[in-house]
Protein backbone atom coordinates (compact mmCIF):
# COMPACT_ATOMS: atom_id res chain seq x y z
CA UNK A 1 0.00 0.00 0.00
CA UNK A 2 1.10 3.19 -1.09
CA UNK A 3 1.84 6.04 2.10
CA UNK A 4 0.38 9.49 2.23
CA UNK A 5 3.17 11.53 2.97
CA UNK A 6 1.87 15.17 4.27
CA UNK A 7 4.94 17.85 3.88
CA UNK A 8 5.39 20.95 6.14
CA UNK A 9 7.39 23.42 4.59
CA UNK A 10 8.45 27.07 5.25
CA UNK A 11 10.80 28.17 2.31
CA UNK A 12 11.96 27.50 -1.11
CA UNK A 13 11.02 23.78 -0.91
CA UNK A 14 14.46 22.34 -2.15
CA UNK A 15 13.55 19.51 -0.10
CA UNK A 16 10.25 18.88 -0.95
CA UNK A 17 11.00 18.87 -4.59
CA UNK A 18 13.73 16.27 -4.22
CA UNK A 19 10.13 13.84 -2.55
CA UNK A 20 8.56 15.16 -5.58
CA UNK A 21 11.04 14.28 -8.32
CA UNK A 22 11.87 11.03 -6.42
CA UNK A 23 8.97 8.75 -8.82
CA UNK A 24 8.71 6.45 -5.84
CA UNK A 25 6.42 3.94 -5.31
CA UNK A 26 6.35 3.68 -2.13
CA UNK A 27 4.73 7.59 -0.79
CA UNK A 28 2.45 9.90 -2.36
CA UNK A 29 2.64 13.40 -1.41
CA UNK A 30 -1.25 14.51 -0.78
CA UNK A 31 -0.82 17.86 0.77
CA UNK A 32 1.54 20.69 1.36
CA UNK A 33 1.00 23.02 4.35
CA UNK A 34 3.23 25.99 4.96
CA UNK A 35 3.25 28.49 7.31
CA UNK A 36 3.68 31.23 5.74
CA UNK A 37 2.00 32.67 2.03
CA UNK A 38 5.07 33.31 0.56
CA UNK A 39 7.29 30.25 0.98
CA UNK A 40 8.16 28.75 -2.62
CA UNK A 41 7.54 25.41 -1.32
CA UNK A 42 3.82 26.24 -2.35
CA UNK A 43 4.41 27.28 -6.02
CA UNK A 44 6.70 23.89 -6.03
CA UNK A 45 3.05 21.91 -5.19
CA UNK A 46 1.31 23.75 -7.23
CA UNK A 47 3.38 22.59 -10.32
CA UNK A 48 3.39 19.27 -9.55
CA UNK A 49 -0.35 19.03 -9.02
CA UNK A 50 -0.23 18.73 -5.12
CA UNK A 51 -2.81 20.70 -2.91
CA UNK A 52 -1.19 23.23 -0.99
CA UNK A 53 -2.48 25.61 1.93
CA UNK A 54 -1.14 27.82 4.22
CA UNK A 55 -1.47 27.95 7.81
CA UNK A 56 0.27 31.05 9.30
CA UNK A 57 0.68 31.81 12.91
CA UNK A 58 -0.03 35.41 11.74
CA UNK A 59 -3.55 34.50 11.48
CA UNK A 60 -3.88 33.27 15.06
CA UNK A 61 -4.42 35.10 19.00
CA UNK A 62 -1.33 32.55 20.09
CA UNK A 63 0.99 29.84 19.45
CA UNK A 64 -1.76 27.06 20.54
CA UNK A 65 -4.25 28.36 18.73
CA UNK A 66 -2.05 28.08 15.37
CA UNK A 67 -0.98 24.63 16.68
CA UNK A 68 -4.72 23.37 17.24
CA UNK A 69 -5.39 25.20 13.80
CA UNK A 70 -2.40 22.92 12.16
CA UNK A 71 -3.04 20.08 14.36
CA UNK A 72 -7.49 20.46 12.56
CA UNK A 73 -5.19 21.14 9.14
CA UNK A 74 -3.10 18.17 9.55
CA UNK A 75 -6.04 15.70 10.60
CA UNK A 76 -8.07 16.30 7.49
CA UNK A 77 -5.31 14.85 5.22
CA UNK A 78 -5.27 11.21 7.49
CA UNK A 79 -1.49 10.81 6.93
CA UNK A 80 0.39 8.10 7.22
CA UNK A 81 3.90 10.29 7.81
CA UNK A 82 4.37 13.85 8.21
CA UNK A 83 7.73 15.34 6.84
CA UNK A 84 9.30 18.56 7.74
CA UNK A 85 10.85 19.78 4.62
CA UNK A 86 12.52 22.84 6.01
CA UNK A 87 9.98 24.02 8.21
CA UNK A 88 11.09 26.36 11.17
CA UNK A 89 8.41 26.33 13.54
CA UNK A 90 7.85 24.66 16.70
CA UNK A 91 5.41 21.94 17.16
CA UNK A 92 2.96 21.87 19.45
CA UNK A 93 1.70 19.15 21.94
CA UNK A 94 -1.75 18.92 19.50
CA UNK A 95 0.15 18.15 16.39
CA UNK A 96 2.87 15.72 18.78
CA UNK A 97 -0.24 13.68 20.63
CA UNK A 98 -2.29 13.74 16.66
CA UNK A 99 0.66 12.13 15.23
CA UNK A 100 3.08 10.53 17.84
CA UNK A 101 5.64 8.79 16.28
CA UNK A 102 5.19 9.94 12.58
CA UNK A 103 6.67 13.11 11.98
CA UNK A 104 10.29 13.28 10.29
CA UNK A 105 12.44 16.12 10.55
CA UNK A 106 15.19 16.71 8.62
CA UNK A 107 18.14 18.71 10.30
CA UNK A 108 21.74 20.21 9.12
CA UNK A 109 24.04 19.40 11.43
CA UNK A 110 24.65 15.88 13.12
CA UNK A 111 22.72 15.93 16.59
CA UNK A 112 22.53 16.01 19.20
CA UNK A 113 25.40 18.92 18.41
CA UNK A 114 23.95 22.41 16.96
CA UNK A 115 20.35 21.96 17.32
CA UNK A 116 18.07 25.13 16.92
CA UNK A 117 17.47 26.97 14.03
CA UNK A 118 21.37 27.90 12.92
CA UNK A 119 22.65 24.44 13.03
CA UNK A 120 25.13 25.14 9.94
CA UNK A 121 26.80 28.55 11.53
CA UNK A 122 26.64 27.46 14.58
CA UNK A 123 28.98 24.22 13.63
CA UNK A 124 31.01 26.64 11.49
CA UNK A 125 31.81 29.02 14.30
CA UNK A 126 32.47 26.16 16.37
CA UNK A 127 35.25 25.65 14.09
CA UNK A 128 34.71 21.31 13.72
CA UNK A 129 36.14 19.71 11.03
CA UNK A 130 33.05 17.65 9.81
CA UNK A 131 29.31 18.11 10.55
CA UNK A 132 26.61 16.76 8.47
CA UNK A 133 22.62 15.99 8.02
CA UNK A 134 20.26 14.14 10.81
CA UNK A 135 17.07 12.71 9.78
CA UNK A 136 15.38 11.91 13.12
CA UNK A 137 11.25 11.51 14.60
CA UNK A 138 10.02 14.69 16.20
CA UNK A 139 9.36 15.12 19.96
CA UNK A 140 8.33 17.44 22.21
CA UNK A 141 11.74 19.35 22.27
CA UNK A 142 14.13 21.13 19.92
CA UNK A 143 15.89 18.89 17.72
CA UNK A 144 15.75 16.29 20.25
CA UNK A 145 13.96 13.25 19.04
CA UNK A 146 14.96 9.71 18.47
CA UNK A 147 17.47 9.91 15.07
CA UNK A 148 16.67 7.70 11.84
CA UNK A 149 19.77 8.39 10.27
CA UNK A 150 23.17 10.75 9.83
CA UNK A 151 25.61 11.19 7.60
CA UNK A 152 28.80 13.67 7.71
CA UNK A 153 29.84 16.29 5.58
CA UNK A 154 33.65 17.79 5.87
CA UNK A 155 33.66 21.20 6.91
CA UNK A 156 36.60 22.46 4.00
CA UNK A 157 38.89 25.40 5.23
CA UNK A 158 37.50 28.17 2.68
CA UNK A 159 33.78 27.22 3.56
CA UNK A 160 31.24 29.42 4.62
CA UNK A 161 27.94 29.44 5.65
CA UNK A 162 26.30 29.10 2.51
CA UNK A 163 28.77 27.36 0.64
CA UNK A 164 28.81 24.64 3.34
CA UNK A 165 25.03 24.48 3.59
CA UNK A 166 24.72 23.71 0.21
CA UNK A 167 26.88 21.05 0.39
CA UNK A 168 25.38 19.61 3.54
CA UNK A 169 21.59 19.87 1.09
CA UNK A 170 22.75 17.54 -1.35
CA UNK A 171 23.34 15.36 1.31
CA UNK A 172 20.29 15.84 3.33
CA UNK A 173 18.04 15.33 0.11
CA UNK A 174 19.15 11.58 -0.60
CA UNK A 175 19.02 10.27 3.12
CA UNK A 176 15.81 12.17 3.45
CA UNK A 177 14.40 10.41 0.35
CA UNK A 178 15.71 7.15 1.73
CA UNK A 179 14.25 7.27 4.97
CA UNK A 180 10.99 8.36 4.00
CA UNK A 181 11.01 4.99 1.64
CA UNK A 182 12.15 3.29 3.83
CA UNK A 183 9.49 3.96 6.52
CA UNK A 184 6.74 4.13 3.46
CA UNK A 185 7.46 0.38 3.37
CA UNK A 186 8.47 -1.04 6.37
CA UNK A 187 7.61 2.04 9.51
CA UNK A 188 9.52 1.48 12.45
CA UNK A 189 9.78 0.48 16.27
CA UNK A 190 10.90 3.16 19.07
CA UNK A 191 12.73 1.61 21.67
CA UNK A 192 13.70 4.37 24.45
CA UNK A 193 16.10 6.49 21.95
CA UNK A 194 16.98 3.56 18.86
CA UNK A 195 14.98 3.37 16.02
CA UNK A 196 14.32 0.20 14.15
CA UNK A 197 13.22 0.37 10.40
CA UNK A 198 13.02 -3.13 9.79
Amino acid sequence: MTARILVLASGSGTLLQSLIDSGSGSFTIVEVIADRDDAHALVRASAAGIPARVVSPRDHPDRDAWNAALDEAMREVAPDWIVCAGFMRILGRAVLESFSGRIINSHPALLPAFAGAHGVRDALQYGVRVTGCTIHLVDAGVDTGPILAQEAVEVLPEDDEDALHERIKVVERHLLLDIVENLSRFGCTVSGRKVTIP
